[in-house]
């Protein structure tokens, strides 16, 4: 009974300590992992002794098994083919060819600094290949990395782990079994991902199979139908193959995310749920049983092993696996800072030394305390300095440019021209041929098809623009198209002409849909304005001293429906004016006005392309008095 009682107690400070570093994590915005860490070490053996993870015995490395499975089938549900394929080569070589490097130049760093010998640092070196999803999802997502960059990153982490997990155990089973022969560890390795990746994608229909047809089932009997499958699948995987379940998990994710499951995202949230407990409870138990002493026993030369990892193989890494992408230099030095190492090096290492010290092999301790050391120091380095580097390389989401337009009308396309003179990448979309003709005019490119088809946005390159805009004469049909592109591609800015208040709106997607220029905007009015020539093009700055005043008269003007605001430029970035914009001083908003009087701005949208487009400060906005209008182009526009 005691004993029952004392591991009734160690779970249950691991799941308190581990959900307290969450949320201290998520209150202070650093990386949970590095609170995971130093709440675990406090709470072991050489902190204050709350935590004995040796206690647990044989059920330590159930736990690890079972939860490292969750894990990975939750990076798998993440992977997106249709993202993954714009980056596949570059993918393919990290996961092979990246592999290589830095099982390579890990083992030679361990050796020749760290003063390891050749078999425990080609271990260590096949236990940190790895990059760990559960560090890089959060991180990126607190970040708000490009999407091209994060689906690189993302995809690199969770198809890297069953990679580099069972080149590990591979690379035991040679240590222990002293068998020398590389070709018997290609053959191991190979089986071992091929038995995984056959049963996953069984397995991973199965469970789209019980999502897609068992209607009788109630939604939480179905996450839990499928998180019984998912243990089956990997205990199956591992009695024919020993370690091919975690090429399994990966595999049944991935198959299930990519079969148009319903209702999918109650299983992800399930899932997700299940992932951050079994992260935390991993990350506390693993860390308390880790020994400082043997942390500082290895002295200088395995930092040196590790600084070398992270600042000389990793650039190599990147530079051999991106060479012929279409990634720029700061997307490259970006890749190449940010690779921490998470949970599946630090569950692989711990079962390394257990397995190690039992057949009676030495280095298992001095493994596990060098591969947490490279935890620790790629943790906190990059997690805590990736934001700012992100920033200062202007890689950022918000950072990203170019703008995808729904619907080729007079409005749209004066918007399109701003735009494309600013340098940026343009591409609108509409079904009506005639419409398409009249943006091809203007040396626009245009997609003459259906948005609501995701394989058109995929080729407008939505997912590398900044900007959505859907502007079709159809409110409703903007507001579906909208949130159809933030689910699937995740632009940074996604915006929509409907006529409803987005708070108003009863789907859950309105937060991350903005609704256009202004509530109600009747674009039919406006399109018939510019059509006649009704209209000004203006633009005003708002200014410290009279900024109050400004924002009320043209407040009142958009009342009275006179007035849209069009565009903002801020920091010398264009991007399209939402509803509910908060204005700043310095702001710089472009505006069309309505005027009765005819002929003013002649058909605007059906200008030359060589016309540059020209704006002026309108008395009427401006309220003060103006000798001369001064006419400023859109260089002039941007240059002031």
């Amino acid at each position: 009974m005691e004993a029952s009682l004392e591991i009734t107690l160690q779970m249950a400070i691991a799941v308190v300590a581990g959900i307290s570093a969450q949320v201290m994590a998520a209150y202070l915005r650093l990386p949970s992992i590095v609170l995971l860490l130093f709440l675990g070490i406090l709470l072991g053996s050489d902190g204050v002794g709350l935590l004995h993870p040796h206690t647990l015995g044989t059920g330590l490395e159930v736990i690890v098994a079972l939860a490292t499975a969750i894990i990975l089938f939750e990076g798998g549900l993440n992977l997106d083919l249709r993202e993954l394929g714009r980056v596949s080569v570059s993918l393919q070589l990290l996961v092979t060819l990246g592999t290589l490097i830095t099982l390579l130049g890990g083992s030679m760093a361990a050796h020749w600094l760290g003063e390891f010998p050749w078999n425990i640092a080609f271990l260590y070196a096949s236990i940190v290949v790895v990059t760990g999803p559960t560090v890089v999802g959060p991180l990126l997502k607190q970040i708000n990395v490009d999407r091209q960059v994060a689906t690189l990153l993302e995809g690199e982490g969770v198809l890297i782990d069953p990679v580099g997990a069972i080149l590990a155990f591979v690379v035991l089973d040679t240590i222990v079994n002293n068998d020398a022969d590389p070709v018997n560890a290609i053959v191991g390795l190979l089986m071992r991902l091929g038995v995984g990746a056959a049963i996953g994608a069984v397995g991973g229909y199965l469970m789209s199979w019980v999502f897609k047809r068992a209607n009788l089932l109630s939604f939480e009997l179905k996450n839990l139908v499928v998180l019984a499958i998912l243990w089956g699948l990997f205990s199956l995987a591992q009695a024919i193959r020993t370690e091919s379940g975690v090429m399994t998990t990966v595999v049944a994710g991935a198959v299930f995310a990519n079969s148009s499951v319903p209702e999918q995202r109650l299983l992800r949230s399930f899932k997700g749920q299940l992932t951050i407990l079994s992260v935390s409870v991993l990350f506390i138990l693993l860390a308390a049983d880790l020994s400082i002493a043997s942390v500082f026993a290895l002295g200088w030369g395995s930092v040196l092993t590790v600084l070398v990892l992270m600042f000389v193989v990793r650039p190599i890494n990147i530079l051999a696996c991106t060479w012929n992408s279409d990634l720029n230099w700061r997307q490259k030095l970006f890749l190449s800072w940010v690779a921490p190492r998470g949970i599946v090096s630090a569950s692989v290492a711990s079962l390394f030394a257990i397995s190690l010290t039992q057949r009676g092999f030495n280095g298992g301790d001095a493994i596990k305390a060098l591969v947490f050391l490279t935890i620790i120091m790629t943790v906190v380095c990059q997690g805590l300095t990736a934001g700012g580097i992100a920033q200062l390389l202007q890689i950022t989401s918000k950072d990203a440019t170019g703008v995808v337009i729904v619907g080729c009308n007079p409005l749209s396309l004066l918007i399109a021209r701003f735009f494309q003179e600013r340098g940026e990448v343009v591409v609108m979309i509409d079904t009506d041929a005639a419409r398409c003709e009249k943006a091809a005019e203007q040396n626009i490119r245009v997609i003459a098809s259906s948005a609501l088809d995701t394989g058109v946005l995929e080729e407008a390159g939505l997912s590398s623009m900044g900007t959505f805009l859907a502007m079709t004469s159809n409110g409703e049909v903007n507001f579906v198209l909208a949130q159809r592109a933030a689910e699937e591609f995740k632009p940074p800015r996604v915006l929509a002409v409907y006529p409803r208040d987005p708070q108003a709106s009863n789907s859950g997607n309105h937060k991350t849909v903005s609704q256009a220029f202004v509530n109600d905007l009747t674009i039919k009015t406006w399109n018939e304005y510019l059509n006649d020539g009704r209209v000004k093009l203006g633009t005003t700055t708002l200014d410290e001293v009279d900024f109050e005043a400004q924002q009320e008269r043209i407040q009142e003007k958009i009342r009275t429906g006179a007035l849209i605001p069009l565009l903002l430029e801020r920091e010398e970035r264009l991007q399209v004016m939402p509803a509910n914009q908060e204005w700043e001083v310095g702001d710089r908003i472009i505006y069309l006005l309505h005027d009765p009087r005819p002929n003013l701005l002649k058909r605007l949208s059906g200008a030359s392309q060589s016309t540059p487009l020209v704006v002026e400060k309108l008395p009427e906005v401006e309220e003060i008095p103006v000798p001369t209008l001064a006419q400023l182009s859109t260089s002039e526009v941007s240059g002031n």
